[in-house]
């Protein structure tokens, strides 16, 4: 998918913060290992994912040193390209600076359907259905409510009365009538419940907030017509959330389960993005209210199905991306552009599948392949440099000085972090017993440290293979025949593009090129303690089967211009919400202070945007660089 992790969080100016509603009760439910989408992978519990969110005004990060540094300056402690493998051009452009995602409106993604049609949110009505299909209750339903009653029925679901309930008085009223006017306040008002209650000899509905309370029990049985497909399919346009995020928050005002919903891969956070969901038994009008509750999200385009969507059945994602400032003059934009275009750009896993800190994923994933637990346990622990939340910070220290788990823990606010988990483990079941402590952090990310080895191991031996042989086939490489590795020979190489060549993701069940940088996977896996014709583990679990990759990837819908502002907070991209809501278009100055560069154009699954647009400004796409540029444009 586009790219998890921000590369310029340290900017905010200007932008709409989600409204307190929709993080305030956290659901337990974990995100599965995503690699079809576009570059993303692992995501943390929601749970934990919320629980940090809050406590990101509270607790500010620091450095090692304590208060007092900068963020740009913490971050010189990051990665940055060179340390995870990244090193080769495919271009002859001279390079230029730009400042990524400024903003997150900077960054569009609109998914592309398994048809090969880009997702775009542009109806917002709900489908007229027939009369048979109108089971549900209508809003005619709530006429017995008066306008006072819908007014705090309202403010309740808005959180604006919490923590108070709205009561309704149905003593003169038949149990048919009840029964109608329950549904009609849980259809009509998403989020809440109600019940009946016998007070002083009089009945009363009292409808509450049933946020996480009931958010996790079990759908309500609304009548479903028989003729309408049982999976509404709806597109999810959301700014600044990813993927799992905003299925919480609609799990949570529909009071169903995370699981009733699915989708064909996971968005970017630091983004716009339009994407297809569907979700079972939930209709479009239910679906449609929460247009009106929820800000920073929009949900459209209804229509009722029979299948759910499955992850990977998209055909890829398209780009619309906004390089602000930049450097370049229209000419070298001009064969930037027309070189990712016509050639592409080296298929490298992005920074963010390595993490941010200073201690890289693929160095915790490289000490679980050697069995060496107590590395393990030291590299997620031990104190290190960079820009980390305060109280991971005193963890940490905990740690180093006592390798107290239970001490550490207490340091601790949020238990859920992946440190927090481990010293769980390690608090239950004892320091000699590392392995199966290390099991208590959720599967998918214990998996991401293996897949961010792999995936260093992979970047390493593509910047060989490049630097080697440039842009051509030659005999040794490898390409698919049916799903099947080939070698080619000489004569074969000959008659290949360089867009047909895969090389190998470390494992037991791929073969490696025959000429030299198929050695050096050998000798770079040597170095690390592994043994390339024995990467099966003895936990199942962390045995590495192994995959092919495309070097290159040729992006497809290529566009560009190159348009000048004045104003660094003025939005530079057209969104579908805007053109929805009949908001002007953003008007283009012919002189302006500033420059940018708009693109857009379309990748296939698994691939990451930014690495297309580091061949595009042939720099340094790392937080580390990014947020440097960020500090000098900003002053």
């Amino acid at each position: 998918m586009e790219d998890k992790e921000p590369l310029t969080e340290s900017i905010h100016i200007g932008e709409k913060r989600t409204c307190p509603e929709e993080d305030s009760e956290p659901t337990a439910k974990r995100a599965r290992v995503q690699d079809e989408a576009n570059g993303s992978h692992v995501t943390k519990t929601k749970e934990e994912d919320e629980e940090l969110e809050a406590d990101e005004e509270e607790e500010p990060l620091v450095g090692e040193d304590g208060e007092g540094e900068s963020f740009a300056d913490m971050m010189k402690h990051g990665l940055s390209e060179v340390d995870v493998g990244i090193h080769k051009f495919v271009s002859d452009h001279k390079g230029f600076s730009g400042i990524l995602k400024e903003r997150y409106s900077d960054f569009v993604v609109h998914e592309i359907s398994k048809e090969g049609k880009i997702v775009r949110l542009d109806d917002l009505t709900v489908p007229v259905e027939t009369e048979e299909a109108s089971v549900e209750v209508e809003p005619t339903d709530c006429q017995a409510l008066t306008e006072e009653q819908k007014q705090q029925l309202a403010d309740l679901q808005l959180f604006k009365n919490k923590e108070g309930n709205v009561v309704i008085e149905v003593e003169n009223d038949s149990k048919e009538k009840r029964t109608v006017l329950h549904k009609a306040v849980k259809t009509l008002y998403p989020g809440l419940e109600t019940k009946t209650e016998e007070r002083e000899g009089k009945k009363f509905i009292v409808a509450y907030h049933a946020a996480g309370k009931k958010a996790l029990a079990a759908p309500r049985k609304h009548s479903w017509p028989k003729n309408r497909g049982s999976f509404c399919h709806f597109v999810l346009y959301k700014e600044n959330k990813d993927t799992m995020d905003a299925i919480n928050v609609l799990s949570k005002f529909l009071r169903v389960r995370p699981n009733v919903f699915s989708y064909m891969g996971t968005k970017d956070k630091r983004a716009i993005t339009v994407q297809e969901i569907a979700v079972l038994k939930i209709s479009a009008e239910r679906l449609a209210h929460l247009n009106k509750c929820l800000m920073n999200f929009k949900l459209g385009n209804f229509s009722y199905k029979k299948h759910p969507l499955k992850l990977g059945e998209l055909q890829g994602n398209h780009f619309t991306v906004v390089l602000r400032n930049i450097s370049g003059s229209d000419e070298q934009v001009e064969q930037a552009m027309m070189s990712l275009r016509d050639t592409g750009f080296i298929n490298y896993y992005g920074m963010q599948r390595f993490g941010t800190t200073a201690v890289p994923t693929h160095q915790v994933g490289r000490a679980i392949l050697q069995n060496n637990w107590t590395e393990v346990m030291d590299l997620i622990l031990k104190p290190r440099p960079g820009a980390e939340k305060g109280y991971l910070v005193k963890c940490r220290e905990e740690w180093a000085q006592t390798q107290d788990p239970e001490a550490a823990l207490k340091k601790l606010p949020v238990k859920r972090c992946v440190e927090g988990q481990l010293l769980r483990g390690l608090s239950k079941y004892g320091k000699k017993n590392i392995i199966t402590a290390f099991g208590l952090i959720p599967r998918n990310n214990r998996l991401m440290y293996i897949h961010s080895y792999q995936s260093f191991v992979w970047n390493t031996m593509v910047s060989r293979r490049v630097e080697a042989h440039g842009l051509k086939a030659v005999e040794g490489d490898l390409v698919l025949r049916g799903g099947t590795a080939h070698v080619l020979t000489a004569e074969e190489a000959e008659k290949q593009s360089i867009h047909d060549i895969v090389m190998p993701l470390p494992g037991f069940d791929v073969i490696y090129p025959t000429h030299e940088v198929g050695k050096g996977y050998r000798d770079m896996l040597t170095a690390d303690n592994l043994d390339i014709d024995n990467l099966r583990h003895k936990v199942r679990d962390y045995s590495l089967a192994g995959a092919y990759r495309r070097i290159l990837i040729r992006p497809s819908d290529v566009s560009w211009e190159v348009i000048q502002y004045d104003d660094p907070k003025v939005p530079l991209i057209y969104t579908d919400v805007e053109k929805l809501e009949n908001k002007p278009v953003p008007v283009y100055l012919k002189e302006g202070k500033y420059r940018a560069l708009k693109m857009e154009f379309s990748l296939p699954p698994s691939t990451y945007a930014t690495m297309a647009i580091r061949e595009v400004l042939k720099m340094d796409t790392s937080i580390k660089n990014q947020t440097q540029l960020n500090t000098v444009w900003l002053n």
